[in-house]
Parts: structure tokens; C-alpha cells; sequence
């Protein structure tokens, strides 16, 4: 498209190492504060450049699109997840959207076991409850009794690359599979994770004693967990959500597990845009609920490689070819 280097903007402060390189190879402009842009001031960073580096902290829907400069070409999401874009409204206008899938696989599923482990085994509540002064009377036989993981039914939410991950990772602790999808997997790899399918969420959802959710925001997964569906699950069930706050019915959660109608909670994803809900942080303090800052991909090396990715679809993207992490409205291919 052009010979001269490509004019981006950065949003959010990235690992050095990246930074440096979007120097290097980029006209890159990067937000030195690390905080979220106002729509009028993203609009105003954005004059001049060709491409838009975002992270799931802007929220770039069909209104700011209607008001980027016309340069502005494409749209390279530092991320996996792209439902804080309006992907629809970003293809009517000519605008192409990338993402970084697939490089957030392991760190994912890594910490979706660990919030299963840490709620049952009370791991919080234990390295809370030791004083300071390290005065702590000792050990005893009925002292922090949790609740043993191996032999529980597990119901996943999409088995998809995470979900998979995540199921692969819970059997070798002795979990029992279960899973609903959009689409069935392939027997080989049901065979494989000894993975029963849920033709509905309904039938799963009263089966397992974990749930466990794995699966994009969409018009159609928009509170997937909803009232009535938290509802039909065991009094002892939990669960664990590192995908996104919006797939459940929070304060329907929140209202269950006060109500002894659900075990608890760990909470990686949680909505927050009004603060922290006071009901939630107060289980949390109760140990009803775990919660975790968004820490699911936050690894170093998750970090370094949605940095390529971003790059790489940047410089194929401005060479004229067909980005290799595209993002299309549903239906399109």
C-alpha cells in the first residue's frame, strides 16, 4: 500500500520489548498514561494514522467508527476477544479488524484450574486467615477442611480451543467431562478426554458440580448462564468464569449464592464498569466467592506473543494481502 512506514496508535502500554519493536518497524504513537481513551480524545490520537491497535478496554462501537478519520484503515485488536468492537458496524464501513487468537490457549486453561482448585481447597481463605504476627496456634485435624476435587462432574461451556484445554487439564485431577457446544466434537477427541455431550446447557447445568465457561460474547451467549439456568444447578455446584463478566447473570449469581442456592464462585471476568459490585466484593470477604484482577492471559510470554500477532497482521495487512487473523461478521467467510 505504501512504501513509507505505517502510522499506527497504540492505546495501551505494552511490553517493552514490543513497544520497541512497533518503533522499529512502525510510525507508532503510544499512550504514555496506560489509560483507557475517551471517545473524543481517541478520535483526536487517531488524526493522521492508518491503523488502530486496541485492547479490549476501548470500546469502539458503531458511533465511534461513523467518526474515525477516513485513514484509518484497520483495526489490529491486541486481544483474543473483539466484542468490545462492533464488528459489523467495522465491515459496512470498509475497516478491517484483527485479533490474536489462539496464543492465549494455555495460560487460559492454566488459570481456569487454578480457580477450581483455589475455591473447594479454600486457598484464599488460608492465606488469609495466618496473623501477621505469625502467632498462628498450629495445625489441627478439623483445621481449613475443603472439599476434594477428584470425582466431581465438570460441565464445560464451549469446547473450543480453551475449553479443550481446560478439559484435558481437569481430567488428569480426575474430574468427569461434560460439555456443551454449538457444535459436537469429533469422537477422537471425545475418546480422548472421556467427554460426554450435553445436546442442551439445561440438562448440563443440573449435572455437573463445576461449571466452567469458555465461550465468546455474542448475541446469543449474552448471559448464557442466566437466572433460570443458575437456578437448575445443584445447591453444591460452583462456578468459574475467565472468559468474559457479560456470559452470566450476574446479580442472579450474586443473589443465589446468598441465598444457599449455589456453593460459590471464582471470578477472573466480573463487571465493573460502575466498580466493583459491594455484593460481590462481600462474599469475596465471606470466601463464598473467589476473584481474581483479569489475570487469565497475563503471562509474559502470552503478552510477547499477541505482540507478533498484532505485528504480523499489521505488516501483512499494509503489504495488500489478506491478514492472517481477520475477524468477519458472523456469516461471512
Amino acid at each position: 500500500m505504501t512504501s513509507l512506514r505505517p502510522k499506527i496508535l497504540v492505546t495501551r502500554r505494552l511490553p517493552e520489548s514490543v513497544e520497541d519493536r512497533m518503533s522499529t518497524l512502525f510510525d507508532a504513537r503510544f499512550n504514555p498514561d496506560d489509560a483507557p481513551y475517551a471517545a473524543d480524545a481517541l478520535i483526536e490520537a487517531l488524526q493522521g494514522r492508518t491503523v488502530l491497535v486496541s485492547s479490549i478496554t476501548d470500546r469502539i462501537d458503531a458511533g465511534l467508527i461513523g467518526r474515525l478519520p477516513e485513514g484509518v484503515k484497520l483495526i489490529a485488536q491486541f486481544g483474543n476477544g473483539f466484542d468490545n468492537i462492533d464488528i459489523e458496524a467495522a465491515y459496512a464501513a470498509g475497516l478491517t479488524v484483527t485479533n490474536t487468537p489462539s496464543v492465549l490457549t494455555e495460560d487460559t486453561a492454566d488459570m481456569a484450574m487454578m480457580l477450581m482448585l483455589a475455591l473447594p481447597r479454600r486457598l484464599v481463605e488460608g492465606a488469609e486467615v495466618l496473623p501477621r504476627d505469625g502467632a498462628w496456634p498450629g495445625w489441627s485435624p478439623t483445621w481449613m477442611l475443603g472439599r476434594r476435587l477428584r470425582g466431581r462432574d465438570l460441565g464445560i461451556i464451549g469446547m473450543g480451543r480453551i475449553g479443550s484445554a481446560v478439559a484435558a487439564r481437569a481430567k488428569t485431577f480426575g474430574l468427569n467431562i461434560h460439555y456443551f457446544s454449538r457444535n459436537r466434537r469429533p469422537p477422537a477427541l471425545e475418546d480422548k478426554l472421556g467427554a460426554i455431550f450435553h445436546d442442551t446447557l439445561d440438562e448440563m447445568a443440573g449435572a455437573v458440580d463445576i461449571l466452567s465457561l469458555h465461550t465468546p460474547l455474542t448475541r446469543d451467549t449474552h448471559h448464557i448462564l442466566s437466572r433460570e439456568r443458575i437456578g437448575r444447578m445443584k445447591p453444591e455446584a460452583f462456578v468459574v468464569n475467565v472468559s468474559r463478566s457479560e456470559l452470566i447473570d450476574e446479580p442472579a449469581l450474586v443473589e443465589a449464592i446468598e441465598g444457599g442456592r449455589l456453593s460459590g464462585a471464582a471470578l477472573d471476568v466480573f463487571e465493573n464498569r460502575q466498580g466493583i459490585s459491594p455484593q460481590l466484593l462481600d462474599l469475596a470477604r465471606h470466601h463464598k466467592i473467589v476473584l481474581t484482577a483479569h489475570m487469565a492471559s497475563a503471562t509474559l510470554e502470552a503478552r510477547l506473543e499477541m505482540g507478533d500477532t498484532v505485528i504480523v497482521n499489521i505488516r501483512t495487512f499494509m503489504d495488500g494481502h489478506q491478514p492472517p487473523h481477520r475477524v468477519l461478521p458472523d456469516g461471512r467467510r
